[in-house]
């Protein structure tokens, strides 16, 4: 019985690095942009299935980087909990896949594409790589950040965790090289259960958040305000029934090219105790043009 155990733990190792190995030879056989995938029209779609998106893995929390030939995302393994911030990337003709960083979760990128930020801390580019992720310090260090994302200007978007997530989006402006008290963005970001895991344009025209409230599509739904020219911030739109449905949709990001808006499709049973099936989607940008008002 022992024999058939260990030749059985054999069988299964081999098989998993087979299937690794597999899958890092396929990605490596990928041509063109967005890591050869058919670009989507107006019905979302599944990211790079078999590539990004597995079934052995949770894959959450999908975005490129500036210049599109990094596509970073958070693969989550279930037997462990432990979570990697993975990266494809493009080059000398060909797309690789490795680690940038574990223990990383709830990330986003400056539209420089040289500081990761996730949660209240964020790591630099470095000749070497990536550092050591770094404390935001005041007066961000005592807030409970789930995501935090930073325009061209450098203001910070950010949500912040409570027992009864009744805390509205806020920002805090670069002001003199110190970030200000971070403030408000309006009743609109306050309403519903929760508010969270903003993006933010780099040009801040407009924000892209997930919430729970009344009138949505039955769990989290993706919600756009726009930025008027006097500066104040528009109603919350929902994205409507082209982006959300009665799944939770979460953790938005647009691509740097502005062409694809990227987030996250989370079904809301538990299957034998497992956390919720993710798939990262990807569907035409266009949507945000279309419910930007005239």
């Amino acid at each position: 019985m022992k024999g058939i155990c260990i030749s059985t733990i054999l069988i299964l190792s081999f098989l998993t690095m087979s299937s690794n190995s597999f899958s890092k030879d396929k990605i490596e056989t990928l041509k063109g942009p967005y890591l050869g995938q058919k670009v989507p029209g107006s019905v979302p779609e599944i990211f790079a299935p078999g590539i990004v998106n597995t079934k052995e893995h949770r894959e959450i929390e999908g975005m490129f980087a500036p210049g599109m030939n990094a596509f970073y995302f958070v693969r989550g393994n279930e037997i462990n909990d432990s979570y990697t911030l993975t990266v494809i990337e493009y080059k000398n003709g060909l797309w690789h896949e490795s680690v940038a960083k574990t223990g990383v979760s709830e990330p986003s990128i400056s539209t420089d594409g040289n500081t990761i930020y996730s949660q209240k801390q964020y790591m630099e580019r470095t000749s070497a790589g990536w550092s050591e992720l770094k404390s935001l310090s005041e007066p961000f260090e005592d807030i409970a950040i789930m995501r935090l994302s930073s325009s061209s200007s450098g203001t910070y978007y950010f949500d912040t965790y409570t027992k009864k997530l009744d805390t509205p989006l806020r920002y805090s402006r670069l002001i003199d090289g110190k970030y200000e008290q971070p403030k408000s963005l309006g009743q609109q970001f306050a309403i519903g259960k929760y508010n969270a895991h903003p993006f933010i344009a780099p040009d801040e025209s407009y924000i892209v958040w997930d919430s729970v409230r009344q009138g949505g599509h039955g769990s989290s739904d993706l919600y756009i305000s726009f930025r008027a020219v006097d500066g104040s911030w528009g109603p919350a739109i929902n994205m409507d029934d082209k982006i959300n449905t009665d799944s939770a949709e979460n953790y938005a990001s647009v691509s740097p090219d502005g062409k694809f808006l990227f987030f996250d499709r989370r079904d809301d049973e538990r299957i034998n105790g497992k956390k919720r099936h993710v798939d990262i989607y990807w569907v035409d940008a266009q949507i945000i043009d279309e419910l930007r008002p005239e």
